[in-house]
């Protein structure tokens, strides 16, 4: 089967990552799967003229409903297709009127939908069933002491930089599932999360990792991490633990196989 694969492709970022992981599983069980990134086009006409191109597509994913689902919605689209929900379009999208609706529509005639955490599932259902952000980011960070901003790493300098840290911090005011969050814990590193519902849904606090809500949390929450060995010990195995029971690459793999074939 040749599958049309759309996401937010901005390079050496997690939607860049998982949009890579989910194709692999895709492409592992013989099928052709084409990715491309949503910057590409302009309108659902564009796609809709690539994927009657020969050999055509005959199904496609999108990761994110609006941003990559509306593509799929023109009027001459007819492929059976697949959503992924990623996080800023349950979080934030759904706040814009103009937006809901479309995302709505969305839904309806995917086949199928997939949310990272049960959290996401049931925001989902009850609301539907950025260059700005970087220069405010910029600033504060330049006032800043002890603070650096990175640019961006691949995956393998992400995860060497990670190993050598003491802690993967999140400090996200809106979160899906952070891959980052995720990584760190198979990577073995403690995770120190702001208390939001994408985050607590896979943060378990003093179990997985720890949950803070304020500046002076996040203190304390820090301190208690670099003086209790016992504490920092059980964050570690625990969180490894629920990522090899939780989000495994052999459960994902055969979930999107099979949900392929519902394209079928």
């Amino acid at each position: 089967m040749k599958l049309l694969f759309l996401a937010c492709l901005s390079p050496k970022t997690g939607n860049h990552t998982t949009a890579d992981r989910i194709r692999s599983h895709i492409e592992s069980a013989g099928h052709t799967c084409e990715l491309r990134d949503v910057a590409e086009f302009q309108s659902p006409a564009e796609v809709a003229n690539l994927v009657c191109q020969h050999p055509p597509f005959e199904g496609a994913l999108a990761i994110h409903l609006y941003r990559a689902g509306r593509l799929l919605m023109g009027k001459r689209s007819f492929l059976p297709f697949g959503v992924i929900f990623g996080g800023t379009d349950i979080n934030e999208d759904v706040k814009v009127e103009q937006k809901r609706v479309v995302m709505e529509q969305v839904l309806r005639k995917a086949r199928f939908a997939v949310a990272f955490t049960d959290k996401m599932k049931k925001e989902a259902e009850l609301f539907l069933i950025d260059p700005v952000f970087t220069v405010e980011l910029e600033a504060v960070v330049s006032r800043t002491a002890g603070v650096f901003l990175a640019q961006e790493r691949s995956q393998q300098e992400l995860h060497a930089a990670m190993k050598k840290c003491f802690a993967v911090v999140n400090s996200s005011n809106s979160e899906g599932m952070s891959a980052a969050i995720l990584e760190a814990m198979d990577l073995g590193v403690p995770v120190l999360a702001r208390d939001i519902p994408g985050n607590a849904a896979v943060v378990q606090h003093d179990f997985t990792g720890l949950l803070y809500a304020s500046p002076q949390e996040f203190v304390h929450q820090s301190q208690r991490l670099l003086s209790d060995h016992e504490l920092r010990e059980r964050v570690v195995n625990n969180g490894k633990r629920y990522v090899e029971e939780h989000h495994s690459l052999k459960h994902e793999r055969e979930t999107y196989q099979q949900l392929v074939d519902v394209l079928q």
